[in-house]
């Protein structure tokens, strides 16, 4: 039977009994590059405060199965739930068109998701030709391919995973030659197809947009998703009466699953903030 989460049968993480604007926002993402959308919100929403995990043991979530990526999912929100969050950032595209059907059904918090933006970069494009880079799960699932057929109009949308790129920015190797070699490999037969807009569509991959502008040049125009889904985190909560007023005073609470010294400075460095990390429960 399907689980649903409410105060009258979950004293902890309750639900609607103990709703509240100063409740925590729940991020979590395959490793690091949730920060990309946890950064937004922390500009956007400075009010709110969040709990943001890291599951890095797990990652990347790209190479996973999709029941495996499943249970990941349902863990981390569970001890989401469990620490009284009032809404879940899932701040991964896999992990978003995988198993996020299955967790609104769990759940009864807003769950916000983080899908490729393929109608706006749709609407934009010129050459009426875009692309997207995507993780290998995202690139085979069934929904992200539904929402490319349902969003692309006319537009010819090509599809490059890339295998191997989450890894490189989560060991710290964003800037090097081995990723622009790689980014090379996915992006210049990419440009020989005449596109004109090309979507990130993996949340770590705004960490490497500098080295993926230097490859296409001035007249590309890269789509991100941060800031939409920060909009929607927004109007989710106004929605249910939960947008903070005031200012939080604790600082923002950040957890990985495989912690380390050398992570944690790659979190301060991505986030543009020192970090306390802290050691995600191996659950």
């Amino acid at each position: 039977m399907t689980q649903i989460y409410q105060a009258e049968k979950k004293e902890t993480g309750s639900l609607t009994k103990n709703n509240s604007r100063d409740q925590a926002i729940g991020i979590f993402d395959s490793g690091i590059g949730g920060l990309s959308i946890a950064q937004c919100i922390s500009i956007s929403l400075p009010n709110e405060k969040f709990i943001y995990i890291a599951d890095s043991l797990f990652a990347p979530y790209g190479d996973k199965s999709s029941s495996t990526i499943i249970n990941r999912v349902n863990k981390l929100a569970d001890w989401l739930i469990a620490q009284n969050v009032k809404a879940i950032v899932v701040a991964c595209n896999t992990a978003t068109v995988i198993a996020i059907e299955q967790l609104r059904l769990r759940v009864s918090i807003p769950i916000i998701g983080v899908e490729p933006a393929i109608k706006p970069a749709a609407q934009k494009s010129i050459t009426q030709k875009i692309a997207l880079l995507v993780t290998e799960a995202t690139a085979v699932n069934h929904r992200f391919l539904a929402l490319v057929s349902k969003h692309k109009n006319s537009t010819e949308v090509f599809i490059q995973p890339c295998p191997g790129l989450v890894e490189l920015i989560e060991r710290g190797l964003h800037e090097s030659e081995q990723c622009r070699e790689i980014l090379n490999d996915f992006i210049l037969p990419l440009l020989k197809k005449d596109i004109d807009t090309l979507v990130l569509g993996c949340t770590h991959y705004p960490f490497v947009r500098s080295l993926i502008q230097e490859i296409v040049g001035d007249n590309i125009t890269i789509v991100e998703t941060a800031q939409p889904v920060t909009e929607q985190l927004a109007r989710q909560l106004e929605k249910k009466g939960l947008l903070a007023i005031n200012s939080h005073i604790s600082p923002q609470a950040f957890f990985s699953s495989k912690i380390s010294q050398e992570q944690a400075g790659l979190m301060s460095t991505f986030f543009r903030q020192n970090i306390s990390l802290q050691q995600f429960p191996i659950i």
